[in-house]
């Protein structure tokens, strides 16, 4: 393939997963490890990349796939959630990925609500379910980070070793 292609396919790549990063459904890290991947396979000398760091970024961004969804439960439980609201955090998740395809706050926001109204069920006062759900939120904005360095990562080798 040739060199302009690959490297115009990448750069869309890395800016589509970027803002997925932040603006779900798309998996931002996925996306931008596909960049990596066309580097490798589409450029003379795999554009530089060197299979090792092909798949030290598989493994990342294979695990953080998976993590990525348990972190709002995490926070909801670190911000005094009971079980009620990290169920009701869990559930929401799954709603809003249900749901994200129709509008991407909806994985932010239903996270937080499923906190929010898993405490109120259980009992607890509306402050309690606020921190819950608060703390479900957290979590969002902290894979949000996560997922931004590993595609700033990601973009630092792809233009150091494919385009420079």
């Amino acid at each position: 393939m040739e060199a302009s292609l690959v490297i115009t396919l990448g750069i869309i790549l890395l800016v589509i997963g970027l803002v997925s990063c932040v603006l779900p459904p798309l998996p931002g890290t996925i996306i931008a490890y596909g960049a990596l991947i066309l580097t490798y396979f589409g450029m003379e000398n795999h554009g530089e990349i060197s299979q090792t760091v092909l798949i030290v970024y598989g493994v990342l961004v294979s695990i953080f796939a998976i993590v990525d969804n348990f972190i709002p439960i995490w926070g909801t439980k670190k911000f005094g959630g009971t079980k009620a609201g990290i169920r009701g955090s869990f559930i929401g998740i799954l709603v809003g990925i249900f749901l994200s395809p129709f509008g991407g706050i909806s994985i932010i926001i239903c996270p937080f609500l499923g906190a929010m109204i898993g405490e109120l069920i259980a009992g607890q006062d509306f402050n309690t379910s606020i921190k819950s759900g608060f703390g479900s939120f957290v979590g969002f904005l902290l894979t949000s980070g996560i997922k931004i360095i590993l595609v700033v990562m990601m973009s630092y080798h792809f233009f150091t070793k494919a385009v420079f």
